[in-house]
Formats: structure tokens, sequence, C-alpha cells
């Protein structure tokens, strides 16, 4: 059976999509989905609440936990791909038992894909396609791998967010125009441009070729924690209180509701009370207000500015921005008047769709996986980890600078190995991937404790570089055997580096003491 089942998980809502020979449509799951209105001129869209609660005998799933009221309880976790994409080590501990985010969600997705699984009648052999965010890292897409694998789809493959949008938009995509996509949800902001091209042949329906994309760690998690933050000032509070730390998670979800509320009012507000205490936390916002404190934090700053990347990068390749025909608006907190507002003055309103918000993502995702494909380029740095024998302290040396394309004809480095110290019979290669540092409005981080209580933290200056810098051979740095032991310094191997077509990195290693042939095209890792 060929592939036709498309998976967006989301940090605020999880949407499948199925091809039907024709084209892609969302799926209503039972038990675990609702229907989604995302704004009054929109249809509704059949969504799964990214949300799971543990109770003592059993788990419920998304629209489980709302029907029960369970969304603020301390057993409940949600925002779980924005943890797990930035590989948050935190843990909330229920019935004495530490669970992460990585493994709540293992345990939604799991379920979700086995529902799927069986509403659907699919066999073993069915193809799936997960949707990844731009600036998604390798363990990221390592993580979606194994749940759909251990979930029972052996066959997976991957898509980033934007361009799955564009191909969820097909029906409004012509051949060889170039396109905007701009994808703002709960936990990252995603911009690509893409060129629809045409197909060697008709069958196999259209290409979209990446001409630039870029990313940002700003959702409408993080304007929830700003509401939070603001609305604890107001009150002259502080989130260490231990009065507030017993309210946060409802106080959170208060924060998302007038967040969402003020996309179609001029003003809500909010009202909180202890259960114990009596006290209250309330707080009135208007839109004004609303928009003064997204300004107050750069975040139309940044929005700006992860634009210009992706305008950039398709400008260096020969498409300006007059060049693109329409802009794609997706993700939930593109229904921000502010945010509409911005990107029609940069773009200009007839160029502005957004009428597909939520479920373009897994349309597109479907339509990939029954037959429509991309073009694309690698989208981080990749550098080889050396200690520098003079200062003792370790550098970088890039190998596959971001936007380089594949599959590569030619290597696109050499390297010679030495040795770092005499005697040394093991060798091999350390590749890391390398992200852009967080500035500093990004650098903040709504986490919860082991007892289910919510606050803000700032990450410190090493905390940012540990999550941009990740060694992607941990497990398995040496490969190389050196006979007899070398001495220091001395050069040992020659290494050619190219990528194939899986976006693999193959390296040809040459002896150059004996001149011998030890691997050719050996794959280490697998790019982004």
């Amino acid at each position: 059976m060929a592939g036709r089942i498309g998976l967006d998980f989301g940090t605020s809502n999880t949407v499948v999509a199925v091809w039907n020979g024709f084209a892609a449509e969302p799926l209503f799951v039972p038990d675990y989905g609702r229907m989604a209105t995302p704004a009054p001129a929109i249809e509704p869209t059949p969504s799964i609440p990214s949300l799971i609660h543990y109770d003592a005998q059993r788990q419920w799933i998304g629209n489980q936990v709302l029907q029960r009221n369970l969304y603020d309880s301390p057993r409940t976790f949600r925002w779980m791909k924005r943890y797990i994409a930035q590989r948050s080590p935190r843990t909330v501990t229920i019935d004495g038992q530490p669970i992460s985010a990585q493994q709540a969600g293992r345990d939604f997705l799991t379920a979700v894909i086995l529902s799927v699984r069986a509403e659907l009648g699919l066999s073993d052999d069915e193809e799936i396609a997960c949707t990844t965010p731009v600036e998604a890292y390798e363990h990221y897409e390592n993580w979606l791998l194994d749940v759909a694998q251990a979930a029972g789809f052996v066959r997976l493959r991957l898509i980033d967010e934007p361009s799955a949008a564009a191909l969820g938009y097909g029906v409004d995509l012509h051949p060889h125009d170039v396109y905007l996509v701009f994808d703002f949800g709960g936990g990252t902001l995603d911009v690509a441009v893409l060129l629809v091209e045409e197909a060697a042949h008709a069958a196999q329906g259209r290409r979209c070729r990446v001409l630039g994309k870029a990313g940002a760690e700003l959702g409408g998690a993080t304007l929830d924690a700003w509401l939070y933050q603001e609305v604890l000032r107001r009150n002259g509070r502080g989130d260490h209180e231990e009065p507030i730390r017993d309210i946060s998670r409802l106080l959170l979800t208060e924060c998302e509701r007038v967040k969402e509320a003020l996309s179609f009012r001029e003003r809500a507000s909010l009202s909180v009370m202890h259960p114990r205490t009596g006290e209250v936390l309330d707080a009135e916002f208007t839109r004004a207000e609303f928009e003064a404190l997204l300004e107050q934090h750069d975040a139309y700053t940044h929005i700006h500015r992860t634009l210009q990347r992706a305008l950039t990068d398709a400008h260096e390749r020969g498409y300006p921005e007059s060049a693109i025909r329409a802009v794609l608006m997706v993700g939930g907190s593109s229904l921000i008047p502010s945010v509409q507002q911005m990107v029609r003055r940069i773009f200009g309103s007839e160029r502005v769709r957004l009428n597909r918000p939520l479920d373009a993502v897994a349309r597109g995702a479907a339509a990939f996986v029954a037959g429509i494909d991309l073009y694309d380029y690698i989208q981080h740095d990749y550098a080889l980890r050396y200690r520098n024998m003079r200062t003792g302290e370790y550098e970088y040396h890039i190998l596959v600078p971001r936007g380089t394309p594949y599959p590569t004809r030619e290597p696109i480095r050499r390297v010679v190995v030495k040795a770092t110290y005499t005697g040394q019979t093991q060798m091999g290669i350390d590749i890391f991937e390398m992200g852009e540092p967080r500035t500093a409005a990004t650098a903040l981080e709504l986490v919860f404790d082991p007892s289910g209580a919510a606050r803000v933290v700032a990450l410190s200056e090493d905390q940012q570089r540990e999550r941009t810098r990740f060694w992607m051979n941990e497990h398995a740095p040496t490969f190389l055997t050196v006979n007899p032991p070398a001495q220091r310094g001395e050069p040992c191997f020659e290494v050619l580096f190219a990528i194939d077509a899986n976006k693999r990195l193959l390296i040809t290693v040459r002896d150059l003491r004996t001149m011998r042939l030890v691997l050719e095209d050996y794959p280490v890792v697998r790019l982004t």
C-alpha cells in the first residue's frame, strides 16, 4: 500500500491528514479529537489537543483531558514538543515516578498513531510522513522515527513544516511560482521561501524547491509566558512564591485564553483564586496593551529578522522578495491581528493567505508521502570538533555550511587527521550540529518543576551554547585503527566528506602511512 498518512505533532494541537487519492483531508480521530474553530471565517478543523494526563489507572489523551477538566492538573503534560526539541532535562514526578517530556510525548503520539491505525485499518507496510520544525535537530528527528516505528510504522518519511504547509495549500500552488510560508505555531516560528517546479513526469505531481528558510524559538507558549510575567508584575508577585506556584498552571491557562481572546476582541480579563487562601490574582488587557507587551519583548523584531533571513537566502539564489506570488500563513499564533498586519505591510494584503492555519501542514505531509517530492538543502552548519594543540581547547571547523545542496557530486571537504598523543591507536572524528545562538528575548524558558508548578527561568550562556552544539556521533566517535601506534602530531588519515541523496554525511578514508583505502562512502551521521 502506498503512503497516505500525514502527522503534524504540534506544540498546542496535533493534526492527522489522509490522502484520498486526489487530495489530502484532515482526519477526525474519535475520543481524542475535537473540531477546532480557529477563526469565525475559517471552517472548523479536526485536531487533537497535544495533551496527556496520567492518573493512577490509565492515560487520558487530547480532548479526553479537556472533557474531564484536567487541563490544569499537575499530572497533565502540555507543550511537549517544545521541551523535546529543546532537550529539556526536567521531569515531573507522578506517583513517585519521574516522567520527562520525551516520555510523555512518546506516550501521546503512540496512542494517537495506534488509534489512527485502528480507525483506518492500516497494514504494516503503510508509510507515514511526520513533520519537523525548520530548526529541528537530529535528536528530535530520531525521536520521531523511534516513536513512529515503535507504534508499527516501519516506513516513515520526514518533511519540514513550512514545505509541508506549502503543499497543504496545494490548490493555490502554480508551477514556476515562488511562495513564502509563515508558520507561527505554539512552539516556534518557521519561515520558508519555496519555488514550485514542474515534475519530470505529470504523475509525480509538483515539486517544491526550498530557496530559503529560517526559524526562531518564538511561539504561542512564549507569548503565554510573557503574559504570565506581566500578570504577576501587575499584582506585585513573583513566581518563586509558594502561593503563586500553587496556582501557576491555572494562571498560565488563563493567560493562554486571554491571548486567544484578544485575537477577536478588543479586551479580555482573567481572575484566578487560590483554592485554600482565597487570594485573587486578576488583570485586564486590551489588545493595544498586549501588542505593547509583544513590542517590549522585541517579538516583532524577531519576526522581521526571521523573515529577512529566509528572504536573504532566496535572494542569494536569484529570487528577490518581489518574486513571491503569495504568503501562506499557518499556525495558531498567525491569527494574532498585529502579526497579520505586520506580514501584510511587508508583502501587501493581496498576497497574504490565511484560510488553512491549523491543517495545512498535516495536509501537505499526507500529499508528500503520497508522492509529491521536494528539493531541499542542508539547514544547519556541521562542524568537526578538534583540540587545538597549542591551547588545549576544543575548536570547530565547518565541514558542511548551511545552505549546501545535496547530494554532492564531488567531495565537499578534505581533512587530515593527526594523532593527538604518542602511542594513539584509535582515531575518529567528532561531528557537531551547530545551531544559531538565542537572542536575549528568546533565552527564557517556561519550565515546570517536579511538583508541577510553573516558572520562567533564564538560560545561562553555557546552557544556550549547549543547546546549539550537538555532538551527533557521541556514541560512536572512534572507528579508525592506527597500527603501528602513532606519534603525537603525525598525519595518519586523509578524510574526504560528501553527502548522499538521503542527507547522510559520507566519509572516504585513506591511510596516509600505507596509502591504503580504509573506508569508502561510509555513512557517519544523517544531516537535517
